[in-house]
């Protein structure tokens, strides 16, 4: 049975401005295991970065309970506190370097402050830099990095705290496409080779997508749907997870059959050209009104709505043929103008 290390029980969080309260969070409950990446994802305004700033008490929550590794943060005294902040660690989207030191002073920061030596400290940052593919770079100073680079140097520095979990707010929002992919393989090394649980906020769904098993979704301050990454692709529940899942997916504006059948795809069943062994067999054509899959933790996942044949024979010969190969049709009922948000019959 796997730990859990994260427990975000019954979680509130308010604020008091000039337009009067705002709640930022309301009621927000998560389980995070041990070793897992845990993805929180939410459009702007949704409560991702407070809430990753509760999870080590940089934001104080009104009400509910942290547990981190069984103990509660919202019961422990200040210096209590700092000593479990240690297990903690922290990446953001401007990375926050020290521009006046160089690559490796950065890194040997926080073990210098720990209390280690200043070349012992070196010595260690050192092999925190190999770890993240950037020895080379020890005695250049960040003004002359790329941002991917800039952002190995930051979870270098973190590394050498050794921590337990690992926070990324945005880590990737300020990098290109392919630096972004870099960096998130990067991170899936780091899991894997150290342990680390890494929870990662962000607003995109390709970064959920490459790197997490799990995943919650935040709208207006509340969790609205949570669990498996590969679950939320193939059948996202609610309104909020269909826009952020189903945004930049293309369909066609009208069709003229009343018969649609959604199939879905997993990890065994998506590189078989299933439709076309079909379109085949039959000799008859199936109108594709929306189609989305997508590489989810390794695996390509998705969905698709077909236009079944006019002929009721054939049509349900497409039906028992998808049924066959464990694509798990159901007709539903279609809205051309909202593709993707489907009724079942």
């Amino acid at each position: 049975m796997s730990e859990k290390i994260i427990e975000i029980k019954e979680l509130n969080k308010s604020f008091v401005s000039e337009k009067g309260k705002v709640e930022a969070l309301k009621n927000v409950t998560i389980e995070i295991e041990k070793k897992d990446i845990y993805g929180i994802i939410g459009l702007s305004g949704a409560g991702k970065s407070t809430l990753v700033r509760c999870i080590n008490l940089l934001e104080r929550p009104t009400s509910g309970k942290v547990i981190v590794g069984g103990r509660d943060l919202m019961e422990l005294n200040d210096r209590q506190l700092r000593a479990e902040r240690r297990k903690i660690g922290m990446i953001f989207q401007h990375f926050n370097l020290l521009m006046q030191r160089s690559v490796l002073d950065n890194v040997a920061f926080p073990l210098e402050i720990a209390g280690k030596g200043k070349k012992e400290a070196r010595k260690k940052a050192l092999e925190y830099l190999e770890a993240v593919g950037l020895s080379e770079k020890a005695s250049a100073y960040p003004a002359q990095l790329s941002g991917g680079q800039k952002q190995r140097v930051a979870i270098a520095r973190v590394l050498a705290s050794k921590p337990e979990i690992l926070l990324c707010d945005e880590a990737t929002s300020a990098l290109d496409p392919q630096t972004t992919k870099s960096i998130l393989s990067l991170l899936k090394e780091i899991n894997e080779k150290y342990g680390i649980t890494i929870v990662v906020i962000t607003h995109e769904m390709s970064v959920i997508r490459e790197i997490c098993s799990k995943v919650a979704v935040l709208d207006h301050g509340e969790l609205v749907e949570s669990g498996r990454v590969e679950d939320l692709f193939r059948n996202p529940r609610t309104e909020e997870a269909k826009r952020l899942v189903y945004s930049g997916s293309t369909h066609i504006l009208s069709m003229t059959s009343e018969r649609v059948v959604r199939v879905h795809f997993n990890g065994q069943n998506s590189y078989e050209p299933t439709i076309g062994n079909i379109i085949l067999e039959t000799s008859t054509p199936v109108n594709i009104l929306y189609a989305n899959t997508e590489n989810v933790n390794g695996n390509a996942v998705g969905e698709m709505l077909l236009q079944l044949p006019d002929d009721e024979e054939k049509a349900e010969r497409f039906i028992k043929y998808f049924e066959e190969k464990g694509l798990n049709p159901k007709e539903v009922e279609y809205d051309a103008d909202s593709a993707g948000n489907t009724d079942d019959n």
